[in-house]
């Protein structure tokens, strides 16, 4: 359900450029249910793979959404709700800021870019990469909200335990 949440979100927000729900809904998925938001997340992965072509782009795709979810890991996990207002849109906004440069490393070798031409592809799409990390900020805000509401639903449900 969270993969096909993701991809439609991608897919109602695709006019808007690097503005998307998708580092909310990895770090949601990942702050409520740890190593299994791994299964959402590259179901995602796949099937915006199959909607768009598993072209060059692609690729990176199958890590870029894990260095997200391997930065959400290492919050702790009963971290306070005053502390996690804050952390939670900070993480996701520095994903946001580090897009291209976490992306960059498989576009060199897809390319075959050498250092300087893998600094020009990472210069030429800062201006994407501030987009991004801004509007995470503001996406960011949803995951606490939405985590707590999320864990209560779990543990009334009896799906999830004592999850703080």
């Amino acid at each position: 359900m969270f993969a096909a949440l993701m991809f439609c979100s991608k897919i109602i927000l695709e006019a808007a450029p690097n503005i998307h729900l998708l580092g909310t809904f990895v770090m949601l998925c990942t702050v409520v249910f740890r190593a299994k938001a791994l299964i959402p997340l590259y179901l995602y992965v796949i099937i915006q793979g199959i909607y768009a072509g598993f072209a060059p782009w692609w690729i990176p795709y199958t890590y870029v959404w894990t260095v997200l979810w391997g930065m959400t890991m290492l919050i702790p996990k009963n971290i306070p709700k005053k502390i996690a207002m804050f952390v939670y849109p900070a993480v996701c906004a520095l994903h946001g800021f580090a897009f291209g440069i976490i992306y960059a490393p498989g576009q060199a070798l897809i390319y075959g870019f050498n250092f300087e031409q893998t600094l020009v592809w990472i210069a030429q799409g800062f201006y994407f990469d501030i987009i991004h990390g801004i509007s995470n900020i503001f996406t960011g805000m949803l995951i606490l909200p939405l985590s707590e509401l999320l864990k209560k639903l779990m543990r009334r449900s009896g799906r999830l335990r004592s999850a703080k």
